[in-house]
């Protein structure tokens, strides 16, 4: 049997006045794969981030104690059963039980925090102008493998991840998804006792997240690493961990085999209703021959939009899916009309606005106009952070007045997915104490309380579990009945494009490929990039 790893003894969380966790009793076993699955706000995020080391998550009740090898001739840590054989500095390992939280430990924890590697939701923390070649040798030079080792091992990652052809690219340069498997292959590299993974594959496209999943196989599962895993698709949790939990509301609800805790979980959820047909009017957005190219010293040009045309009619629920860096994201914010970087394109991109067209590109003088009736959720989004979520959501409409605009936040935030008994709690915390699932559904509820004409969701599902997905879902497609807006949806969430949209558009490498009914794209798309149903 596996020695212990960590063992967390009635742990509790309380942020503010927020109990995020409550009396957690926990053990993991040394190359055990622990997943955790529940709702968006359950916890899952912040038991990570405890686990970690993060101050801001230190337990105001409980213990949480590592059991280490430890050489007292260089401190190298490793885990437990090390213990006894003999260090490369020729010392040996001794077993060490560190009380993680423990003032007194903090020389030894800090030694633990560098053996623990950590993916988080939409956080990258790349060495943005560094290549990616560059960004993950860092972690193998600094475990003292030869300039020659660490690339031929930086080389076999990226390799499995089918990011080879990046090896050269500055990060920036990268495409969202991109950005998250050279984040895999960096932690992977630091061959870390313990791998905390928070989401790692829930903004990917299918076929992109069946390469990471293969990846943590591999270099986890299969090297007997230990891994504490969450994930909102649950298949994934099935997949790669062997022992479940299920949170809700920061408790312990279920523990057992993944097949046992996710049949738990998904009992709980509302059913999504069916795609419906629905009047679609007359054409409200054109976008036609649309070329977005850049200059990279690396990549040299760049078609991240390569002569793009159709178009979205009124009431229409219009989906965009392809790979990750297909440039789906660059479409839709060239769409939206948003910041200088994605002005400079050929051809046109126009929205009516009552009987009149009005071009999107920057120098238009009524792009100001028509953005008034949009609204746009994307992956870099955010909430101003000096102010709660209710003023926040307040503030967005500041022609009503306050008793009305305090009646719109609380039943858009409903819309979005919160339950009537926490919705008061939530508006009142401040935007970096919710949870990233909590923090997407406040900031779609921010787009949807100014009642637009044309909402931009990019990604709207991509930390979110799947009850809080169907919820979504339902919400996209009465929101489109009640209030006649027309929607873009870009997604790699299959089940809910399929769910909401009337027509889907195709894209890869920068050029539509086909548009077509949800069912009739995504065709397109599984057999264009050989992904297996």
């Amino acid at each position: 049997m596996a020695e212990k790893l960590i063992d967390l003894i009635d742990v509790s969380l309380n942020i503010r006045g927020s109990e995020l966790l409550t009396n957690i009793n926990l053990s993991v076993g040394e190359g055990e794969l622990l997943g955790i699955l529940g709702k968006s706000g359950s916890g899952k995020s912040a038991l990570l981030y405890m686990i970690r080391g993060d101050e801001t998550y230190k337990p105001t009740k409980g213990k949480i104690i590592y059991h280490i090898a430890m050489c007292p001739s260089c401190e190298k840590i490793e885990p437990p059963g090390k213990a006894g054989q003999t260090c490369t500095c020729g010392g040996t390992f001794i077993k060490k039980d560190i009380d993680f939280w423990s003032d007194k430990n903090k020389h030894y924890v800090n030694l633990i925090k560098q053996r623990i590697a950590i993916m988080l939701q939409r956080t990258f923390n790349l060495y943005g102008s560094d290549t990616v070649l560059e960004n993950i040798m860092k972690p193998l030079l600094e475990r003292n493998y030869t300039s020659e080792e660490a690339v031929n091992k930086s080389v076999e990652l990226l390799t499995a991840l089918n990011m080879v052809h990046r090896t050269l690219y500055i990060a920036n340069d990268l495409s969202g998804g991109e950005k998250q498997r050279v984040v895999l292959a960096r932690q992977l590299a630091m061959e870390p006792v313990l791998l905390l993974a928070d989401e790692p594959t829930g903004t990917l496209d299918p076929k992109t997240a069946m390469q990471v999943e293969s990846v943590i196989q591999a270099n986890v599962k299969d090297g007997h690493r230990t891994m504490i895993l969450t994930s909102h698709w649950y298949e994934t949790v099935k997949r790669l961990t062997t022992r479940a939990i299920l949170l809700d509301k920061g408790k312990i609800v279920a523990e057992g085999s993944p097949g046992d805790v996710i049949k738990n979980y998904l009992e709980t959820g509302e059913e999504v209703k069916e795609r419906e047909v629905e009047h679609i009017g007359s054409p409200i957005i054109e976008a036609r021959d649309i070329k977005k190219y850049y200059y990279s010293l690396t990549r040299g040009i760049v078609k991240a939009i390569d002569g793009v045309s159709f178009t979205v009619h009124e009431n229409e629920i219009f989906g965009i899916v392809g790979m990750s860096g297909a440039g789906k994201t660059t479409l839709s914010k060239i769409l939206a009309g948003l910041a200088p970087e994605y002005s400079g394109y050929k051809g046109s991109c126009q929205m009516r606005v009552g009987e009149n067209w009005v071009d999107m590109g920057m120098s238009s003088p009524g792009r100001g106009r028509a953005k008034e009736h949009m609204a746009v959720l994307h992956q870099e989004y955010g909430l101003f952070s000096f102010k709660t979520v209710r003023e926040n959501l307040t503030g967005a409409v500041p022609d009503l007045p306050d008793e009305l605009a305090e009646f719109s936040a609380e039943q858009t935030m409903e819309a979005v997915g919160f339950e009537p008994d926490e919705i008061d709690g939530v508006l009142d915390r401040m935007p970096a104490d919710l949870s990233e699932g909590e923090r997407q559904r406040a900031i779609f509820a921010l787009a949807l309380i100014q009642e637009p004409r044309i909402l931009i969701l990019d990604e709207p599902t991509g930390t979110m579990d799947p009850i809080t997905q169907a919820t979504v879902a339902n919400t996209v497609k009465r929101v489109r009945t009640e209030l006649d807006t027309t929607i873009i949806v870009v997604s790699h969430d299959i089940d809910f494009v399929k769910t909401v949209c009337d027509r889907v558009a195709f894209m890869s490498l920068g050029k539509i490929e086909k548009i077509g009914t949800p069912e009739e794209a995504i065709e397109a798309l599984y057999e264009k990039e050989g992904i297996r149903r």
